[in-house]
């Protein structure tokens, strides 16, 4: 008693420490992409504007355009994105009861054999699928997660990817228009902020993934660096060409 009373703590202690983040829910990729897109799309946008020797009012205008184009597109490619992979599972599940309705007994033996091609022993695979098989839903599900490699209860949801995009991509690329909206009248505290602020996304990016902060951060602010500097470059060329 005292063993089993041992081994059932041990075991409820493991379950409250081990513990994962949702990887599935649908908001970290579109809120991660939309603000650094709004950040780098935005910064660079300005800073080409910036290189064809423009006014600040000029620039304030085109950021707070493309902030608003860009939440906006963000969200749409995002909503309709995430939709069109939901509905591409749901016809795939549709075809997968079709299945397990009409043939029953070989999607029972198809699921065997899998358990069998990963170890299992022959008899315990063809006894394990045949009590999984009782019930159609669970039956479906288990077929969806090792054929698909999907989970039906857990799909993205479309609102919650575009909600994510356009709110990260607001923030985002209102970071390079937020110096001059405060008074500033040079390009130069945009830049910095914009840069600081890639950098900060890295670090948090870093917080659910393995890589360290300061590689995750150095990488963003790297890539958006080079992107404004690309485009501030083409906005002088430009303006050289057309004066």
């Amino acid at each position: 008693m005292a063993v089993i009373e041992t081994g059932a703590a041990l075991h409820e202690a493991h379950r409250d420490n081990h513990t994962h983040r949702d990887v599935n829910g649908g908001w970290l990729r579109p809120a991660v992409f939309g603000a650094m897109d709004g950040l780098v799309s935005n910064l660079a946008l300005m800073t080409g504007v910036a290189g064809g020797s423009l006014g600040h009012q000029t620039i304030v205008i085109t950021g707070l355009a493309g902030l608003a184009a860009g939440a906006f597109s963000m969200a749409a490619g995002e909503y309709t994105s995430v939709a069109s992979q939901a509905e591409l599972v749901q016809a795939e599940l549709d075809v997968e009861r079709r299945e397990l309705r009409r043939h029953p007994q070989a999607e029972q033996d198809e699921l065997a054999a899998l358990y069998v091609s990963r170890g299992v022993e022959p008899d315990l695979a063809r006894e394990v699928a045949r009590q999984l098989s009782k019930d159609p839903e669970q039956a479906l599900e288990i077929h969806a997660r090792e054929e698909l490699g999907v989970d039906p209860d857990d799909l993205p949801s479309p609102l919650t990817a575009a909600v994510s995009s356009f709110g990260s991509f607001a923030l985002g690329a209102l970071l390079p228009v937020l110096p001059y909206l405060l008074g500033a009248t040079a390009l130069w505290p945009a830049v910095l902020l914009a840069l600081a602020g890639l950098f900060g996304c890295g670090a948090v990016v870093a917080r659910v993934t393995a890589r360290s902060w300061w590689f995750s951060g150095l990488r963003q602010l790297a890539l958006g660096g080079a992107a404004a500097g690309v485009t501030f470059a083409l906005g002088v060329l430009f303006d050289t060409a057309v004066s």
